[in-house]
């Protein structure tokens, strides 16, 4: 497609990027004027028709969420050959916005008010019963103004859904995914941890390995669950961290799924309380007593 046709009555005013079976497009409705982005996925074999099932899932869950941080799915439209589905528009709402990975913030503050309003939205998203289970930087959409969109909601589910196959992003992904356990709001919880971990560390979290009759070698190079501790704490990577961001980061990816913390809403409390003190340092202590002692790197969550 190219700027200036049309895919589904839409014109095309812009490409905007390309996915794994898909591109993404500006788009304008010729009557209204009103412009969208416009996902675009096509099935060219077999093997694409997980790609298709992607798209379909995207547009069932992000029909029933409704905020400011998350990017709104209005309309999916099936285009058909031979009465066979061939491909998928997904009409979204466009957001002048740069993935995270893009846009870095500059300060920590900024970092943390940036996850405040990434875990707000997943916090919606587990109140309506699900989980979206792919949380990385180039999911996280960052505007001019620090506004943010959770994006691509693809590997979304129910929560408790145990997955057919291994899902998820190496360096982000919580060791229940890797061994297709159930997915829980701890699992977004961790990717929220390993995705800030990334942003203030630039490392990524070792990705546990999948069980040993899985051949998926997407994961090779990763460890075994039993082996896993956790990452070296941010503040010891980098001592202008402040040690509360850094116990944050590590008790959201504690192994354990029960080990994390209870709730995204209690996410939100402590990166709000972690705001406080970054931008207001004479509310350090009252903070300190909130979030408790602050982990080593020898923690593990059976601990």
């Amino acid at each position: 497609m190219r700027n200036g046709r049309n895919i589904a009555g839409f014109r095309v005013l812009a490409h905007l990027g390309d996915g794994a079976a898909s591109e993404m497009f500006a788009v304008q409705d010729p009557k209204s004027k009103q412009v969208w982005a416009l996902k675009y996925v096509v099935r060219k074999d077999e093997k694409d028709q997980r790609f298709l099932e992607q798209v379909e899932q995207e547009y069932l869950v992000g029909a029933k969420l409704d905020h400011e941080n998350i990017r709104r799915v209005y309309r999916m439209i099936r285009h058909r050959k031979f009465f066979k589905t061939c491909a998928i528009s997904l009409l979204m709402e466009y957001i002048d916005a740069q993935s995270l990975d893009a846009r870095l913030p500059k300060t920590q503050a900024q970092a943390v008010r940036i996850f405040i309003q990434v875990a707000r939205g997943l916090a919606h998203m587990h109140g309506r019963g699900f989980v979206h289970a792919d949380i990385k930087p180039n999911n996280i959409l960052v505007s001019e103004k620090d506004e943010v969109k959770v994006i691509d909601l693809g590997q979304a589910c129910p929560i408790g859904t145990v997955k057919k196959r291994i899902q998820g992003t190496p360096g982000y992904m919580a060791p229940e995914q890797a061994h297709r356990d159930a997915v829980s709001p701890q699992t977004d919880i961790y990717n929220v941890g390993a995705t800030m971990y990334w942003v203030l560390v630039r490392e990524v979290i070792p990705t546990a390995l999948p069980p040993q009759d899985s051949n998926n070698s997407l994961y090779s190079g990763a460890v075994d669950v039993e082996m896993l501790e956790l990452p070296t704490p941010p503040h010891e990577k980098n001592p202008n961290i402040h040690p509360l961001l850094s116990k944050q980061i590590l008790d959201c990816v504690l192994i354990k799924p029960e080990d994390r913390p209870e709730s995204m809403e209690v996410v939100v409390n402590r990166l709000e309380l972690i705001a406080d003190v970054l931008e207001n340092p004479e509310n350090a202590g009252e903070a300190r007593d909130a979030a408790g002692p602050v982990g080593t790197r020898d923690r593990r969550s059976s601990a």
